[in-house]
This record gives structure tokens, C-alpha cells and sequence, in this order.
């Protein structure tokens, strides 16, 4: 059980948080023709926009009701109801997401009464589905704003069945946290289709945010789950949250529609996936196909190949509390130590970290406590990289913003074939850096033999014959 440390430095330095707005719009992005509108200031917008761009190398739906000095003090309904006018004129959404922002918090706009106020003067705005989730940007995180919106979305879009509904024993529902790119969703909606099941995911960034060209351009989102299949959940059989910060949601759908939940904390490891294949099998009524035993058993093959190369490494972590858990966890298993983590928001999941503490904090707080307890591995996103140049210990990006690589979105952590990708990929780093550092430094051994059958000149002799090639040891 980690200790949850909160923070005392006055300020952030290089942050690590991201705020509750631009997590509530991403979660609107997993929605077909959607349109997420900040009630807030300009800079809110452009910040969250400029954020998005850089990491998924896409064009971002994101507007703004470009809230003034003046507008912030005498309130800001005309603002609304012009943003939700243009907005529903010229792009022509399917559906407009509307997030608070710190400004607006703090004057006190009561946006619900606003949006029934534009229904009740517009009438072909009446029926119109339009979505406002509370999260002021002075409080909570990224990843609060997503729960808080996939949450809100299920209370107002999901209808209620009828009684004597008969529910649909191939239809699941799945609500995954914002931890998981659209690379892990195609991972996963293949994982549920070869049970032969029907997944409705909520948010579904992998049909908004996935890469891919549309025929036509359009302003709002170009995928995702559209509002009547989101109104159509109540019928499912089940409901599948992945990650902690998915429980307020998964309630939300039983209390609404009694469709009962089953939460996966994560979806990273070898226990935790076959956990998840088990319930699919129970669930589906359908055996294990052939192809994930295979890839079990090829992931259990790469943990023994990585394990040397991981094993008794000092780990530094940095993200949001279910990456930080998912991805933390599985390497605590592969044998490394959990040295140094730093996180956004507070998490009921810290108590089953293998960690001694967890702080609240910056990427300042990250460096200085690897550098202090001397880690040889540093995780967290694009932001991270010079500290990790400072420390010279090697760097590998998870979460968001990830916006000096690309293909970010398409990189899996889940499932057997997920788990195995990220192994390899951190295990390859660690084997970069012994080399680049056992280049610096040549050793004086020479081999006994000089390639022409006589003895090599005088030199310093292994220990060992036996000793392995790449030493687990940093250099």
C-alpha cells in the first residue's frame, strides 16, 4: 500500500497535471459529430487545443465561448447561447459537450439554467442533445474530468429499458479510461469480437482519433460512438470499466438502467488479462480461443527474455493514478522497484500500489526524488525528457502529451500482445543504454585470440567465462 503524499511547493515546476476541462472534452471527442465547447476564457481553449494537436497530430473539434472581463463579471449566457447558435448553424453536430473552466467557476454561472433557458427560446434547440459537465480547472485533473463526463453523459443520453425489455446477452458495454489510447481500443474491441460479443464503447476515441482520412471534411468529430447507439446501452448485458476512475460511470449505468458492471483496475500484466480473458469466456458462454494462448503463452516467453534486462532497475513514474498503477504494476512484477512516483489527483487505487509513497506533485519533485534515490529508469510524458537528460538514465513516454514521437495513439498496453509490446520496448531501451555507455567506456580485455590462432596481448581477463553479455547493472 503506497502513502498518498500531498504536495506543499507554492507553485508547479514543469508540470505533470493536466486539467479537469480538456479531460471532460477529450471524453466528448469519443462521440460521433460531436462539438466540445469550453465555457471559458479563449486560453483555455487554445491551450487544450494546441495540447491535443501536438499529440494525436489530428485536427481537434474545440470551441470556446470566449468569456471576457466583462462577461466573466456580469455573467455569461449571451456567450452560451451565441457559442451554441453558431456552433449548431454552421458545423451541424450531432451533439454539443459543454465543459466549465476555472473562470466560470468561480463566478458562479449556472450553465444548466442557461441551456434550459436556450431550449425554451430556440424550439429547434428543444430536443437537441447537449451535455454540460461541471470541472473547474483549480481543482481535480485530467483524469477527473473524464470520469466526471463519461459519468454525466450515461445520466442524461442512456434511456432507461422498458420492464419487460429482454436484454441482449452479446451486447457489452465498455467505458475505458482515459489511460487507454485508440491503439488499445481496436486491441480490445478485437479481444471482444473474437468471443463473438457486441461492444458499445463509451468514449470510442479509436473511431474519432484513430488516424484515420475521412471522404469529406467536417468540422466535429469524425467517429465514435453516435448518441442513439449511447441511448441504446441500457440494453446491454453488461458493463466492462476499465480503470479505477470508471466506477463513478459503471454505477451510473447499473443505477439507470440496472445493467450490472464488472471493473477491470487494469488491463497491463499477465494475472490481470487473464482475469479479463476468463470473464469473457463466462460471459460469452464461448471457450478461449486458440490465439490468445498463444499469446499468452508468447508474452510469458518475453517476460522470462526481459526480466534479466528490467530486474532490480530503480523506477521513477510520473502520470495519472491508473497509468501510474497499470504500468506500474506490471513492471513491479518484471522485478524492477518502484522508486520514485509522482502523481495529478488523489486515487483510491494508491492502496494497492507496491510503492512506499506517492506524491502529488510536478515533474521538479520527479527529478529531484530519482535523483535522490538514485533510479535508473524514468516514465512519464514528452514533458519528462529533460529531466531525464539531466539524470542520463533512460526515458520511455507514457500518456498524454506525448508530442515528439509519433503514432502515440496507436500504442498498446493492453492485452497479452499489448502487455508483450511494451516489455520489449522498455527492455530494448535498457540494453540501448548499457551499449552507449559500455561504448564509452571500452574494457582493456582483450580476447586469447588475436584471429590468427596466437595469444593477444597482455589484458585484463573476465571473471568469468560465463558471464552474460549485457549486464542488468546500469553503467
Amino acid at each position: 500500500m503506497a502513502k498518498f503524499v500531498q504536495g506543499k511547493k507554492s507553485c508547479a515546476v514543469n508540470p505533470l497535471k493536466m486539467s479537469q476541462p480538456i479531460g471532460g472534452a477529450l471524453a466528448f471527442m469519443g462521440l460521433r459529430g460531436a462539438m466540445p465547447l469550453l465555457h471559458g476564457s479563449q486560453g483555455c481553449t487554445s491551450f487544450g487545443l494546441v495540447l491535443f494537436v501536438r499529440h494525436f497530430k489530428e485536427a481537434i473539434p474545440l470551441q470556446t465561448t470566449a468569456m471576457s472581463e466583462v462577461a466573466t463579471v456580469l455573467g455569461g449566457y449571451d456567450n452560451v447561447e451565441q457559442a451554441v447558435l453558431n456552433i449548431y448553424n454552421r458545423t451541424k453536430p450531432e451533439i454539443i459537450g459543454i465543459c466549465s473552466t476555472g473562470v466560470t467557476e468561480t463566478k458562479g454561472d449556472d450553465v444548466d439554467g442557461y441551456i434550459k433557458m436556450i431550449r425554451d427560446k430556440y424550439p429547434q434547440l428543444a430536443d437537441f442533445p447537449m451535455v454540460y459537465v461541471s470541472t473547474p480547472d483549480f481543482k481535480d485533473a485530467f483524469q477527473d474530468g473524464w470520469e466526471k463526463t463519461v459519468a454525466k453523459i450515461i445520466e442524461v443520453l442512456v434511456k432507461k429499458p422498458a420492464d419487460d425489455v429482454v436484454r441482449n446477452p452479446k451486447q457489452v458495454n465498455v467505458l475505458p479510461g482515459c489511460h487507454l489510447t485508440p491503439g488499445d481500443l481496436d486491441e480490445l474491441r478485437t479481444i471482444f469480437e473474437d468471443f463473438g460479443l457486441e461492444p458499445s464503447f463509451l468514449p470510442d476515441l479509436a473511431g474519432s482519433l484513430d488516424g484515420h482520412i475521412p471522404d469529406d471534411f467536417t468540422p466535429t468529430t469524425i467517429g465514435g460512438i453516435g448518441v442513439d447507439e449511447v441511448a441504446k446501452m441500457g440494453e446491454a448485458a453488461w458493463t466492462i470499466a476499465i480503470g479505477t476512475q470508471m466506477r463513478t460511470a459503471a454505477e451510473a449505468m447499473q443505477k439507470k438502467a440496472g445493467v450490472p458492471y464488472r471493473l477491470f483496475e487494469r488491463l497491463c500484466g499477465l494475472a490481470p488479462n487473464d482475469d479479463f480473458i476468463m470473464f469473457l469466456s463466462e460471459i460469452s458462454g464461448k471457450s478461449v480461443p486458440r490465439k490468445y494462448r498463444r499469446q499468452r503463452g508468447q508474452l510469458v516467453d518475453a517476460m522470462l527474455d526481459a526480466h534479466f534486462h528490467l530486474g532490480g532497475r530503480k523506477l521513477a513514474i510520473g502520470a495519472e493514478p491508473d497509468l501510474l498503477f497499470d504500468v506500474g504494476c506490471m513492471l513491479h512484477e518484471m522485478g524492477t522497484v518502484i522508486t520514485a512516483a509522482v502523481t495529478t489527483t488523489q486515487s483510491p487505487v494508491f492502496a494497492q500500489l507496491p510503492a512506499e509513497e506517492v506524491l502529488l506533485g510536478d515533474l521538479e519533485d520527479l527529478e529531484t526524488l530519482a535523483k535522490e534515490r538514485g533510479c535508473d529508469l524514468l516514465l512519464t510524458h514528452s514533458h519528462g525528457r529533460q529531466g531525464a537528460e539531466r539524470l542520463g538514465i533512460p526515458f520511455y513516454r507514457i500518456g498524454i502529451p506525448m508530442f515528439d514521437r509519433i503514432g502515440s495513439g496507436h500504442r498498446m498496453t493492453v492485452g497479452y500482445r499489448g502487455t508483450r509490446e511494451l516489455i520489449f520496448s522498455l527492455a530494448n531501451l535498457v540494453i540501448a543504454d548499457h551499449e552507449e555507455h559500455h561504448d564509452a567506456k571500452p574494457d582493456t580485455w582483450q580476447s586469447p585470440w588475436d584471429g590468427d590462432g596466437h595469444g593477444a596481448a597482455s589484458g585484463t581477463a573476465p571473471a568469468s567465462p560465463h558471464a552474460p553479455v549485457v549486464s542488468t547493472a546500469h553503467h
